[in-house]
């Protein structure tokens, strides 16, 4: 009897949570759907809540790690809406796995987010929403999907990780063997180390993904090792077609808004207007034909705060940003303001237009307050990706993080598992 009301249970809880699913298609990567989405921010929990360093931490941990993902993000419909959220697993290239939720979560995979706040004291009125992200079973690739109860669609998706260190990487970063690319680009030669982990066939089990700054929309995938040394079990990825090479690009343009009381790094004009305070920068140049200039950025990362109280999560304003470069326009192509503030998004949101009065590329984006890193990307016609170089230019001098992700599929496994994780850093100054 106990059992069956066991499964009744059961039951009734998974019928509610199916109905209370997002309706929209859902998309495996980091996006907001709704414009009043803003400052979606998801981080490993740090000792200080409120430390605003905090922010520049990659969403991956270790499994089993004791600490969680802190989801934080604001809604400036400033009223207040219900708000529940889902894990997907997914598999190295980011598809969804064929695990049930019941193989990879702890509970019941649909969480109400209960800790929300209003601003305060700040023109643009928003509500701030926390979430501790749950724990999960398994190591790998995860998406989670925050959507509204009221309409049952999804808000926003943020990506996170987390690994496990059965196999050992060894990594360097380097200046580029390509004549060249010598002077523009950087290399990662690594090695990995499987003794403690039985392969079956260590030419082809493992899949290797690098990134850098830990970005996706520049990751490289597709690498198999140059050497295999089966006595030692050791594979060796030393490459001489520059594929595993990337542009070194340049350091990151920034500005201070930490505090409105007057102007901070990089602001040239601060307005005060009855519903909002609008920040003007100081206008930026092209750098691709300039000479490389070494200064600290947080490699388009940024952070949350408000100077005066130290608690930017509901005191930090939204200020309209105005965005200037002064340059030619480029023949078809599109210019975007590029940063881990939109996600690294191209889109209406961050996309300059051209006054041909000015000379100059004009962007007005909403932003909180805090140390806003940036860059400016040009997308041609067609599928032709985006090139933060045509503007930025690229040194092999300019400091970059880069991590290494090692997943491999067990024989029978339905899933792929993150077994292996190294972070490798060039020319840190800080």
């Amino acid at each position: 009897m106990k059992r069956l009301f066991a499964l009744f249970i059961y039951l009734i809880a998974s019928t509610q949570a199916s109905l209370a699913q997002p309706t929209a298609e859902v998309r495996l990567d980091d996006y907001i759907y709704s414009e009043t989405i803003k400052t979606v921010l998801l981080y490993p929990a740090a000792d200080n809540p409120e430390d605003p360093r905090r922010f520049l931490a990659p969403a991956i941990l270790p499994l089993g790690a004791n600490r969680p993902f802190i989801l934080e993000f604001d809604d400036l419909t400033a009223d207040y809406r219900g708000f529940r959220a889902k894990i997907i697993h997914c598999n190295a290239d980011w598809s969804r796995s064929v695990l049930n939720d019941i193989e990879y979560t702890f509970e019941y995979n649909d969480y109400p987010i209960t800790t929300f706040s209003q601003s305060f004291s700040t023109k643009v009125p928003y509500y701030h929403y926390r979430f501790e992200v749950p724990k999960v079973k398994l190591s790998g690739n995860y998406v989670l999907v925050v959507y509204s109860e009221r309409e049952r669609k999804p808000v926003l998706s943020r990506r996170f990780m987390f690994y496990e260190s059965k196999v050992s990487i060894a990594a360097q970063a380097r200046f580029s063997q390509g004549i060249q690319e010598q002077f523009s680009h950087q290399q990662i030669d690594f090695s990995i180390d499987y003794k403690s982990y039985r392969l079956i066939s260590p030419q082809t089990d493992l899949k290797v993904v690098i990134r850098k700054n830990f970005r996706w929309d520049n990751a490289k995938t597709g690498f198999k090792p140059t050497n295999v040394r089966p006595f030692d079990q050791v594979l060796e990825y030393q490459f001489f077609n520059l594929e595993n090479t990337f542009q070194g690009g340049n350091e990151y343009r920034y500005f201070d808004s930490r505090t409105l009381a007057a102007r901070g790094f990089g602001i040239y004009e601060i307005e005060r207007l009855g519903e909002f305070t609008r920040l003007i920068l100081t206008p930026d140049e092209p750098r691709a034909n300039g000479g490389y200039f070494g200064m600290d950025d947080f490699n388009g990362l940024y952070i949350v705060d408000q100077r005066e109280s130290g608690n930017g999560s509901v005191e930090a304003d939204y200020t309209p940003v105005v965005f200037t470069l002064r340059m030619p326009e480029i023949p078809d192509g599109t210019l975007y303001v590029n940063g881990a503030f939109n996600l690294w998004l191209l889109n209406d949101l961050n996309r300059m237009t051209y006054n041909q009065d000015l000379q100059a590329y004009n962007a007005v984006i909403l932003l909180k307050q805090g140390v806003v890193n940036y860059n400016y990307a040009v997308v041609g016609k067609g599928s032709k990706p985006a090139d933060e170089t045509e503007v930025e230019g690229s040194y092999v001098n300019a400091e970059n993080d880069y991590d290494i992700l090692v997943y491999f599929r067990p024989p029978a496994g339905r899933s792929d598992q993150l077994v292996g994780y190294r972070t490798v850093e060039w020319n840190r100054r800080r």
